[in-house]
């Protein structure tokens, strides 16, 4: 790993460690003032609903303007929003925050993957890049929370109480601020000059791109495998009179697991091809969804949570390795944004989905709908192998996806 990717993933986690706080916090001090678990879900909504509108024209502007000015105004907003939070610490403002905060990571994301991604040659470099990359959400996941939930506990000499909120909040403010440091000195790409022949089109016109849909089908399946883990094992636990800690325990050793095979990825990326190691998750995910209902005690339910997460974590840097090679190099930011679009409309209709089919059919029968929903899309890996995917080494104008 390079000081400037490093410096990169260290920006990442700062900015997505602001919303990952403010995620925890926020919802804790809305409670703590008597809303109701619809106005608290509705406050959690907003960090992904944000992502939904923004995203696309977030990969644009880091198409036409490169890594730092979609980052510095990304800075701004996360840094405006945790301010907010500390002045007026209610409900109406913790939601202006929430959409501050979320907005902002998605959108400085996208600029991060984007810029990554154009600095490897070749595709072993892609996933290479792209596993370091995708440490540093792990991380920010961990690091946001923790520090938020420290000084929420104990900077106001009692526990939650307004000075301990306001101590959190302007951590997580300072957080984005952080993330400005490691990026400023970074050498910035140029632009890529538009083909010829090409056509301003609507970021829809991707999807007339047969390999680029069935990448997203492929990573909608997989984001969905994510959401009903982390919604349905806490009800699953709590069915079965598993502690809080023990339910908590399950879904961070899945965390982990995530992590740890990120970290393993570029020390054997080489012998890598990235649509066998998506279909080969995809089936192994399938077993384990069907497997995890039947799973005895917390213990083995923890054992199959690692499973799912070495399984899981797997497949980002593959998929962004794959969207790199299918797309123009003026259009990756858009294509990025499409996905993140994707993913987010997911995870903001998903947990509502399951929460009504599993009162109809049970819990157990939605872990087994999913499996079966992401072993039968593991043929989309399949069919992606079976075209070959171009070289980054191509003339430009000979990317996969067509100009419209």
């Amino acid at each position: 790993m390079t000081w400037s990717l490093m410096r990169l993933i260290l920006a990442q986690i700062s900015i997505h460690a602001c919303m990952t706080g403010m995620r925890m916090a926020t919802p804790l001090l809305a409670l703590r003032e008597g809303y109701s678990p619809a106005a608290v879900g509705f406050l959690l909504a907003l960090f992904a609903l944000t992502q939904v509108f923004l995203s696309l024209p977030a990969g644009r502007y880091a198409d036409r303007h490169g890594l730092k000015r979609p980052l510095a105004i990304s800075v701004i907003v996360a840094t405006l929003g945790a301010t907010a939070a500390v002045i007026y610490p209610h409900y109406p403002m913790l939601c202006f925050a929430a959409l501050c905060s979320g907005g902002a990571s998605g959108a400085a994301i996208i600029a991060l993957q984007r810029h990554v991604g154009r600095q490897a040659h070749d595709k072993v470099a892609l996933r290479r890049v792209f596993s370091w990359l995708a440490i540093g959400p792990a991380v920010s996941n961990f690091l946001g929370p923790f520090l938020a939930g420290l000084l929420i506990d104990y900077a106001g000499g009692e526990a939650a109480s307004d000075a301990g909120f306001r101590a959190a909040f302007v951590l997580l403010a300072l957080l984005p601020l952080s993330a400005w440091l490691w990026v400023r000195t970074v050498q910035e790409t140029k632009p890529e000059p538009l083909p010829a022949d090409h056509k301003k089109g609507a970021a829809w016109d991707m999807l007339q791109n047969q390999a680029f849909r069935r990448l997203l089908l492929m990573n909608w399946a997989l984001s969905s495998c994510w959401d009903v883990h982390t919604f349905v094992v806490p009800i699953l636990g709590h069915e079965r009179g598993l502690s809080a800690s023990a339910i908590g325990s399950i879904l961070g050793a899945f965390a982990i697991a995530a992590a740890l095979i990120r970290l393993l990825i570029p020390l054997v990326s080489e012998h890598l091809s990235e649509w066998k190691v998506v279909m080969t998750a995809m089936i192994c995910a399938c077993l384990l969804f069907m497997a995890y209902p039947w799973m005895p005690n917390a213990w083995a339910m923890m054992a199959c949570s690692v499973c799912l997460g070495l399984v899981l974590g797997s497949v980002q840097p593959m998929v962004m390795s794959m969207i790199h090679q299918i797309t123009p190099q003026h259009r990756q930011g858009e294509a990025l944004g499409l996905r993140m679009m994707a993913i987010n409309g997911s995870s903001v209709l998903m947990p509502v989905l399951f929460g009504s089919i599993g009162t109809v059919v049970g819990v157990s029968a939605l872990f087994w709908a999913v499996g079966a929903i992401v072993g039968s899309s593991s043929r989309l890996a399949w069919l992606l192998g079976k075209q070959d995917l171009p070289s980054l080494n191509a003339a430009p104008g000979q990317a996969a996806l067509p100009e419209k």
